[in-house]
């Protein structure tokens, strides 16, 4: 019974409480109600209308980017190119997850099959993977279902329009088949994520591990610069060293990082070099903004970079569409990890893209910019610092 009149037990007790509820909300309630919407896909109507033999005129794409456009049902934000190079190109530059594209020859495909030779014309859906896994796959399910749906339409239009022609009393074996595909479908994936990726979710691996490595080295090097300020030294300088300090080590731990991640576990990547430069800047950016925190607050800024990373964790590898409102305008938008994961993916999956399209160089630039400006501004506090007085003893 003495056991329960210690007040440890019960202070305790409300800790592991509230650890769970901390941590409970940052690895699943930002996340549990993610569902897509309003996800970027380009749609390419390239489709020639055509006469047909009773005089009308046979628009098979104007018609599917009707329906479409007025779907509000559909979690997809449709976005009206002109070609499907000009798709690609969006593709390219990340601005799409997929593209739906209707070829020229759909409408004069459709018609045919009211012919002895149909030829039924080819759609294709492009689903962009490198961009995001989970958003890519959902758009190709989506697109697929649209296709199917098209299909099932057409094959009943053009069913229609031959039962009312009475000169057909016997539907050809040709025509029977192709009626049952007015079209066919072709489904191609762009930038894909290679192999032993962690099905797309290796920038947020590579990202978590730099952000821990980073946080060893900030620590370490904040007992180092305790003791060299304990023995006299001068804080801005041992600041400006401790910096200097740890980006070095930033620069040998980003490229021991991908020599582990190629070396030792398969991991493809196609610009190794790329990977390890963002690398090396997101490293930078990670170890002066904690050590920025660590030089004002000490060791009581841990618990406020460990929940900073417990809570951006489950968010970086899920598409920002997927995300809550409040989660999506209060953790995604600012949280630091997700510049580091947005490069990395673009230098791991989009090599043959020359210029990366997003501002993320420019804001990992600005964190460690700033960062290094506040933490070398801990110099100028006044702050009680312990020397170490050595004693001389004089021998005659």
């Amino acid at each position: 019974m003495a056991l329960f009149k210690q007040k440890a037990l019960w202070i305790g007790l409300i800790a592991v409480f509230i650890v769970l509820a901390v941590f409970g909300v940052a690895m699943m309630g930002s996340v549990l109600g993610a569902k897509p919407k309003d996800l970027p896909v380009a749609l390419v109507i390239e489709d020639k209308a055509v006469s047909l033999p009773n005089g009308k005129s046979l628009d098979i794409g104007a018609m599917v980017q009707e329906k479409l456009l007025a779907n509000k049902e559909l979690p997809i934000a449709w976005h009206l190119v002109s070609t499907e190079a000009e798709a690609k190109q969006g593709l390219d530059q990340e601005e799409y997850y997929g593209a739906f594209v209707l070829p020229a020859d759909l409408s004069a495909g459709i018609a045919s099959l009211m012919s002895d030779n149909p030829k039924p014309a080819t759609v294709r859906i492009i689903a962009n993977e490198g961009m995001n896994v989970q958003a890519s796959s959902a758009v190709k399910q989506i697109l697929g279902q649209i296709a199917r749906g098209i299909s099932g339409e057409m094959s009943q239009q053009v069913l229609g329009m031959v039962s009312q022609n009475s000169d057909v009393n016997v539907i050809p074996v040709g025509m029977a088949k192709a009626l049952l595909a007015p079209f066919q479908v072709q489904e191609n994936t762009v930038h894909p994520i290679g192999t032993n990726n962690a099905s797309g979710n290796a920038p947020g691996m590579l990202t978590q591990i730099m952000w821990i490595g980073s946080l060893v080295v900030s620590i370490f090097l904040m007992l180092a610069s305790q003791k060299a300020l304990a023995f006299g030294g001068r804080r801005f300088g041992v600041l400006l060293t401790q910096a200097a300090t740890g980006l070095v080590f930033v620069i040998l731990t980003s490229g021991f990082l991908v020599w582990m991640a190629k070396a030792w576990y398969g991991m493809s990547l196609a610009d190794a070099s790329g990977t390890w430069l963002t690398l090396m800047l997101g490293g930078a950016a990670f170890f002066l903004l904690q050590s920025a925190l660590l030089s004002w607050l000490g060791l009581p800024a841990m618990p406020v970079l460990v929940l900073l990373m417990f809570f951006s964790l489950p968010v970086i590898n899920i598409a920002p569409e997927f995300l809550p409102s409040a989660t999506h305008d209060w953790l995604y938008e600012w949280t630091p990890f997700r510049f580091v994961a947005g490069e990395l993916r673009h230098s791991m999956y989009f090599t043959d893209v020359s210029v990366s399209p997003s501002s993320n160089i420019t804001v990992l630039w600005c964190i460690a910019a700033v960062s290094l400006v506040v933490k070398l501004a801990s110099s100028f506090r006044k702050v009680k610092v312990r020397t170490v007085e050595v004693s001389h003893t004089e021998t005659a």
